[in-house]
């Protein structure tokens, strides 16, 4: 869950005026600064000396620095002002069964600092020390100290249920399955810390700067060694009553069993049939196998073989399967295809599964590859992050008096 802004009091009376000028010109700051007083008034349509009383306020509350002078200009040379980076810092990690990839960022949003932390074989988890560790290495590498950040945002193959604290669809994670998950980790660390589904985030980072960046309505399908679904409704993730939405790997799918008749973790539903494993099968059945399933796909998207063709159209049919109820359920704008087995099909997996998918399905939406470069859980995590972070900075300004901006306990 996100916690909201605490510590900032209301700006009353005229105040109010000067608070939302001087939040807007923190905001503008920070998506296109630097810039100079005459910009800044310009932007926000108060007058020079309006905006040199908002850059002295914020300076005061040590949000905005200098930024030496723009050269070129006619006569003296114009300063420029920018929001002070330094003056929060935030984490993120993308936990897996193979490791902790963690990074950190300053209040503008740009990375500082990265570490990852490998699960020891044979060692069972311990949550909270692990996460402490991957954020220590991470702050390490960022020059600054665990009891520097702000928050921390964990994403995860899992949902927590906000009823109970606890992890759930999660088998594969051994350790992290315990009650009180969340607090325990931030008695730990002592960072406010949320827990996210991993593909809830890369559906965040798709809508951010991706394939459905600024649309309301779209379902993101991550196809990697699990199947998994983020669903983005009305300009809102929807997470369900206890977290679960968009867990549709034992959703009930033609050709697989049910739980009930394989109750396995990856032996039902839509996991059984368009998993990892089933997907190996598939390509190995048309004579392609590799280090890894993602190799195999690769190497049949690459190939002219009739056997190619023909492992490519199942897999895509498979998909187009589970796809199907989702459209007819939620009718979005966007259908997004991520995760590693979606980059390796590439465009001629993504206009297959379109293909089958149209054939079955009354509504037609488009169906776009990811756009998201790097780690897509890690950019979701970072943004939500940052953005909650800077809402509660903003929150702190008031109509010219100084407030508390850091983390409150």
């Amino acid at each position: 869950m996100l916690n909201p802004p605490t510590g900032a009091s209301p700006p009353i009376g005229t105040g109010v005026v000067r608070a939302i000028n001087a939040r807007a010109a923190l905001r503008l700051l920070l998506d296109h600064g630097p810039l100079t007083r005459p910009e800044i008034a310009a932007s926000l349509g108060v007058s020079k000396p309006t905006a040199s009383h908002l850059l002295s306020q914020l300076r005061e509350m040590s949000l905005v620095k200098s930024d030496g002078n723009r050269d070129g200009a006619i006569g003296r040379a114009a300063e420029l002002f920018s929001a002070d980076a330094r003056i929060a810092h935030m984490a993120a990690l993308d936990v897996t069964p193979e490791r902790i990839a963690a990074a950190v960022v300053d209040f503008a949003g740009a990375i500082v600092g990265e570490f990852e932390l490998p699960t020891l074989s044979g060692k069972i988890p311990d949550p909270a020390a692990d996460v402490h560790a991957a954020l220590a290495g991470a702050c390490a590498a960022a020059g600054i100290d665990l009891t520097d950040l702000r928050r921390v945002v964990i994403g995860i193959q899992g949902a927590i249920d906000p009823t109970t604290d606890r992890l759930r669809f999660a088998a594969h994670i051994p350790g992290w399955q315990r009650a009180g998950l969340s607090s325990t980790i931030e008695a730990r660390v002592g960072v406010p810390i949320d827990i996210e589904n991993d593909v809830n985030l890369a559906a965040i980072a798709e809508r951010v700067s991706g394939a459905a960046e600024g649309l309301d309505s779209f379902a993101l399908l991550w196809v990697s060694d699990g199947i998994g679904m983020g669903l983005m409704l009305g300009g809102r993730l929807h997470r369900g009553l206890t977290g679960g939405a968009g867990e549709i790997s034992d959703m009930p799918i033609p050709g697989a069993p049910t739980v009930q008749e394989s109750p396995e973790y990856g032996s039902n539903g839509m996991q059984a049939l368009a998993g990892a494993p089933a997907l190996e099968e598939v390509l190995r059945q048309h004579g392609f196998t590799g280090d890894t399933v993602t190799d195999a796909l690769a190497a049949a998207v690459d190939s002219d073989a009739e056997g190619a063709a023909a492992a490519l159209d199942e897999i895509a049919r498979r998909l187009a399967l589970g796809l199907s109820a989702v459209v007819a359920i939620i009718d979005p704008e966007l259908l997004v295809l991520a995760g590693s087995l979606a980059a390796a099909g590439s465009d001629r997996l993504r206009s297959l599964v379109q293909h089958h998918l149209y054939a079955i399905v009354t509504a037609r939406p488009p169906v776009l590859l990811t756009r998201v470069d790097g780690n897509p859980v890690l950019t979701g995590a970072l943004w939500l992050a940052v953005t909650v972070t800077q809402d509660e900075v903003l929150a702190s300004v008031s109509g010219g008096q100084k407030q508390q901006v850091a983390a409150e306990d």
